[in-house]
């Protein structure tokens, strides 16, 4: 018996509109569950309205000195926030590479979606923001 294989689909935050239909576009596939990690991993925690639960303390972390000490924070923080509120997806490795010259991390993510067997690997930088 076969894997029931799902698409997944998001709105795109920067809610451009469909040059025919005129509606928000949407996000479907791995599109959508890149989108949402990244929105994830860069929410504060308090930052959503009615669950202050929601997100992380990445985004404070940035504010420490670029370490090993402090990717292995961010490192821990992603890990987390992602088992928590992402259940689409399954962890495969996170690499956080500080970056002092920079003054940012540089964050390589592998991960599985659910009931797909390739895996999707991310690159993203976080630092801070003024």
């Amino acid at each position: 018996m076969p894997l029931e294989v799902r698409t997944y689909k998001d709105l795109d935050l920067n809610f451009r509109a469909h040059p025919v239909t005129k509606d928000v576009v949407k996000r479907t596939g791995n599109a959508a569950i890149i989108g949402a990690l990244r929105n994830l991993i860069l929410t504060n925690l308090y930052e959503k309205p009615f669950q202050p639960t929601f997100g992380s303390r990445i985004r404070g972390l940035l504010f420490e000195d670029v370490s090993f000490i402090t990717a292995n924070m961010l490192q821990s923080e992603i890990q987390t926030v992602i088992t928590n509120f992402e259940p689409r997806v399954g962890i495969d490795a996170i690499r956080v590479e500080a970056q002092p010259e920079e003054n940012r991390y540089a964050v390589t993510l592998r991960f599985y979606i659910n009931n797909l067997e390739d895996p999707v690997t991310i690159n993203l930088f976080l630092e801070k923001v003024r």
